[in-house]
């Protein structure tokens, strides 16, 4: 029988580096959505080619192949680690929370460009003829109903969110599942650390979205 509460300091040592991943990768990548999403409407036809090739690969490659790149691939240059790059590229959990932030802020790009092309013309054609600049008709108009559109869908998104952050493990980050582990080489309990783990993303998953939902009520940004 596991004595549970000995690993306890380890097993929230593991809750708090998740919540970190998953609440810094959401921030970052709600920024970043907006700026593509910004590039992708307003933006010059290069800016516009480069995000589109950012989303091309981000959605087109799994997620465990891109923390790799990022940990293991850029180490292989070395210009990278005589730049300035390499004060950050260095450290593993960066590694994930660049990768996590990317992966989320390319695939809640597609959902925002989804949700603007789902809008009604005639508001932005009213806007153009008060006067309305394309950013002022973006920003006043096209950007909050756009967010409305998309809050319902985009709490799928932060779900999936916790659960990628699973894979940052794979290099060297004790997480949930890296700590999980550890706690198995240890025990030699498989199957008892593994369903766990799985309720521990269930509560994780649970305390994120009610701050999402919680976000969303009071119309922070939704």
């Amino acid at each position: 029988m596991i004595e549970y509460w000995q690993y306890l300091p380890k097993i929230l040592q593991g809750i708090g580096i998740t919540l970190l991943l998953t609440l810094g990768s959401m921030i970052l990548g709600m920024i970043l959505t907006l700026i593509f999403t910004i590039g992708k409407e307003l933006g010059p036809p290069l800016f516009r080619k480069l995000i589109d090739l950012m989303i091309w690969f981000i959605c087109g490659t799994p997620l465990l192949v891109q923390i790799f790149l990022l940990y293991f691939g850029v180490a292989q240059f070395e210009w990278v680690r005589n730049s300035l790059l390499w004060s950050v590229l260095q450290y593993p959990f960066a590694c994930a929370i660049i990768a996590l932030t990317l992966n989320t802020a390319c695939y809640s790009t597609v959902l925002f460009l989804g949700a603007i092309r789902s809008l009604p013309k005639n508001e932005v054609t009213a806007a153009y003829a008060l006067g309305f600049t394309k950013w002022q008709a973006f920003k006043t108009i096209v950007l909050p109903r756009a967010l409305q559109v998309v809050a319902p869908a985009y709490s799928n998104e932060v779900i999936m969110i916790v659960k990628n952050t699973s894979l940052a493990s794979t290099i060297t980050i004790l997480d949930i599942m890296g700590v999980t582990q550890q706690l198995i080489t240890e025990s030699y309990q498989a199957i008892e650390w593994y369903m766990v783990a799985g309720l521990l993303y269930l509560v994780v998953n649970f305390f994120v979205m009610g701050l999402y939902q919680y976000f969303r009520k009071r119309n922070f940004y939704f």
